[in-house]
């Protein structure tokens, strides 16, 4: 039985851990849906969020030094969403707008640059120290869980389930049943043909810049409650690519499952494989496995196979 309880445990650990790679990931799925540039700047964005939202709550930041008062909650994540829609309007305004006709890579080595300098600007703004982050999300394991079931579950990673829940419905009701949900998906076609329906462009790439950076707040705050904000958290956009490649980049629900395949593989590839092969497999499990989809299924799970006629 206890064995039972053991692995059951790792299961759960597993999937909470890949619900958090999966809110990343989210911020991946809808710029290439909107515009099929892969963003590879998402995981600073997360860090960039996390490190202006601490600056909001604490004491030995510059807005506490400015203005002489730090802000509650309730008020510093909409004013760090009010700073991540700026962001998007101002990388819509000196990147996107120039390279409208470039090729993909083009635009993708472009996100790689925003990546470099957003990392620069917060290293500046915020130093590079570790902070920690408290909202006021439950820490430790849930009381309740442990009592009745015996089994230690974080309620950190529980909230950040639901989380990652409630985005979910609501980015698949914003896509399918809303007039800019549909616009976003036309430009992701045919940009042209979009343009020349009055479909604009500028205002369509603010918005997804924009949505992403209120998913990259959400990931920021979830990565932030659990280990602190530090520049590591940027390397996380590293993990979220296997995610993509199993679930599927322009899918939203593929997003969650691979982040769920992702995270329950590896942690029982650390637990029951790590011992026999000296550990560690947790750092590069997700990448033999995507390696594998791509071999043999390389749209992922729920990603539209591309038929070429010629």
């Amino acid at each position: 039985m206890a064995f039972d309880i053991f692995l059951l445990e790792v299961i759960i650990s597993g999937l909470m851990t890949g619900v958090m790679y999966a809110l990343v990931a989210l911020g991946f799925v809808l710029i290439f849906k909107a515009s099929g540039i892969f963003n590879f700047a998402q995981g600073v964005m997360a860090l960039f969020a996390a490190l202006a939202l601490y600056d909001f709550l604490a004491e030995d930041g510059w807005f506490f030094a400015v203005f002489g008062f730090t802000l509650p909650v309730w008020l510093a994540i909409p004013a760090t969403g009010l700073i991540m829609v700026v962001l998007a309007w101002v990388i819509e305004r000196t990147v996107l707008r120039f390279m409208v006709k470039q090729n993909e890579i083009i635009l993708f080595m472009a996100t790689i640059g925003l990546a470099f300098v957003l990392e620069g600007l917060g290293d500046i703004l915020f130093g590079s120290d570790v902070k920690p982050l408290d909202i006021g999300i439950p820490q430790g394991a849930s009381d309740w869980l442990l009592d009745s079931f015996n089994l230690y579950i974080e309620q950190l990673e529980i909230f950040a389930a639901g989380t990652a829940a409630v985005l979910v419905v609501i980015l698949a009701i914003f896509f399918q049943r809303t007039r800019i949900g549909r616009a976003l998906r036309a430009v992701a076609d045919d940009h042209q043909a979009a343009l020349s329906v009055g479909v604009s462009l500028d205002k369509i790439w603010v918005i997804v810049w924009s949505v992403s950076g209120m998913v990259a707040l959400v990931a920021g705050i979830m990565w932030g409650s659990k280990s602190g904000v530090q520049f590591s958290l940027s390397l996380i956009a590293l993990k979220a690519l296997p995610v993509l490649i199993l679930g599927g980049f322009t899918s939203v629900p593929g997003a969650i499952v691979g982040g769920l395949i992702i995270g329950v593989g590896e942690k029982l590839a650390e637990v029951y494989i790590g011992p026999m092969v000296g550990g560690a497999i947790e750092n590069w499990f997700a990448y033999m496995l995507a390696l594998v989809f791509l071999l043999f299924r390389p749209q992922g799970l729920f990603g539209e196979r591309i038929i070429e006629r010629v």
